[in-house]
């Protein structure tokens, strides 16, 4: 791995040679990309560039499988695995000239350079070579690639096969919607100020927002940007959630004094809304399992000055965060394949496994039953999961029905998705929003 602290002599830093240290990270360590961006120490206290590598990473890790066969159809002989990080760095370059505005000059001799920062600069012709040879051939190429679906579309082929299969006439809108940069959403918190008030203070700072469709509390920016700028944020006026994963509260139908559990509960965006919604429940009980999420969950709640009973457990010990007091709702945000958000974690694309999602699978199933056996006779339980995959959703639920006989699927009467028979489903990029499906299930145990 690149060592940008310890090298002598220091390299001067540049946002492309951070750029390669992270992108070596997720695809040498299949580390998610947000996790390799929050611990990155030298992007902690880069000012200015900050958001010229976040758009190198997110657009080179969105095209990459493009980008790599545009590179193979550049070459004569495959980069070496030992030097992986030179072809990082040309798949950088080549994510540049192709889809962002700077000028092409700039990106090569820049991209040259780099290399000899990496102690790499016997390969200074060759990446000058490869990038120039693209400027001349780009017709060509994309003539190569709008000929092939696989590349075209930039995911990998088990996963297109798999979305084509679950979904065979909206399976492209849901790849194309993939590869789109995401919109903005605001949740306004209520506790705090209404819709209405939060847009006049947003529009008193240069920033367009509007009203969104299915959500009282939700705001769609025109544009996207830094959580700096907009007014009250620090002091818990407003959360930014996609408009999918505000849905979840409403179909929680919440009441006073229930007692509430919000299951994989970090980083609390959904605890915050539930607390937001209905101050009156008796207790709102979250569970999440890893530490450092955990700790996002106590932040989230400690900006918006919100409390819950939160438990550090895995939800299979249920022993150890469940006092035998049975819940009247739970909002189970299961642990996914995540194929709902790809836009905004192209990384998905390139480190997410068929087995991988096998595995999840199972945990689903096992989880869901856990929960289960805490909730009240005529409680309520909502499955919900940031997948477009019907072996997660519609198909998982459909097996837990016929397993639980106690088990009654209530009808979820929406504008949003559509039914699947077995719960509702948001597809990726539908009315703008991330893929998502939720499921309502109420527990009916006749005395």
């Amino acid at each position: 791995m690149i060592n940008l602290i310890n090298n002598k002599p220091k390299p001067v830093i540049s946002p492309r040679l951070i750029a390669l240290q992270i992108i070596e990270e997720v695809l040498e360590k299949n580390i998610s990309l947000k996790i390799a961006i929050n611990n990155n120490e030298i992007l902690k206290k880069i000012g200015k560039d900050k958001a010229l590598i976040q758009e190198m990473l997110y657009g080179t890790l969105r095209w990459y499988i493009q980008l790599e066969y545009i590179l193979n159809q550049l070459i004569e002989k495959r980069i070496k695995k030992k030097d992986r990080l030179l072809k990082y760095l040309i798949i950088i370059g080549l994510y540049q000239l192709m889809y962002m505005r700077i000028p092409s000059h700039a990106v090569v001799s820049e991209t040259v350079e780099t290399c000899v920062k990496i102690n790499m600069g016997w390969a200074k012709g060759l990446i000058n070579a490869i990038l120039r040879r693209y400027l001349r051939e780009t017709k060509n190429l994309n003539s190569k690639i709008s000929k092939n679906e696989l590349i075209k579309l930039a995911h990998p082929e088990w996963l297109i096969e798999k979305i084509k299969g679950d979904w065979p006439n909206d399976w492209n809108n849901i790849l194309i919607a993939n590869n789109e940069r995401p919109p903005m959403f605001l949740r306004v918190n209520q506790l705090r100020n209404n819709r209405e008030e939060y847009l006049i203070k947003l529009k008193k700072v240069g920033i367009t927002g509007k009203k969104t469709n299915y959500s009282s509390d939700g705001i769609l920016l025109e544009e996207p940007t830094s959580i700096e700028k907009l007014p009250g944020f620090a002091q818990g006026d407003i959360s930014i959630q996609d408009l999918a994963a505000q849905l979840a509260v409403e179909l929680l139908d919440l009441k006073p004094n229930h007692n509430v559990l919000d299951a994989c509960a970090a980083p609390g965006g959904k605890s915050a809304h539930i607390l937001e919604s209905e101050p009156k429940i008796k207790t709102l009980t979250a569970i999440e399992k890893d530490k450092i999420r955990a700790e996002k969950l106590h932040g989230t709640l400690d900006r918006l000055k919100l409390h819950a009973n939160i438990k550090v457990e895995n939800i299979v010990n249920i022993a150890a965060w469940w006092n035998g007091k049975k819940f009247d709702r739970i909002l189970f945000d299961a642990p996914c394949s995540a194929t709902g958000v790809i836009r905004r974690h192209p990384d998905i694309k390139l480190l997410r496994t068929m087995d991988e999602i096998t595995a999840i699978n199972k945990l689903q199933m096992k989880l869901l039953a856990t929960l289960w056996s805490t909730l009240k006779n005529n409680g309520l339980l909502v499955y919900a999961t940031c997948s477009v995959l019907n072996q997660e959703n519609s198909n998982l639920i459909k097996k837990f029905i016929k397993k639980h006989s106690e088990c009654n699927l209530k009808p979820i009467i929406a504008k949003w998705g559509f039914d699947t028979g077995y719960g509702r489903q948001i597809l990726s990029g539908q009315d703008n929003m991330d893929g998502f499906f939720y499921a309502c299930l109420k527990k009916n145990i006749k005395c």
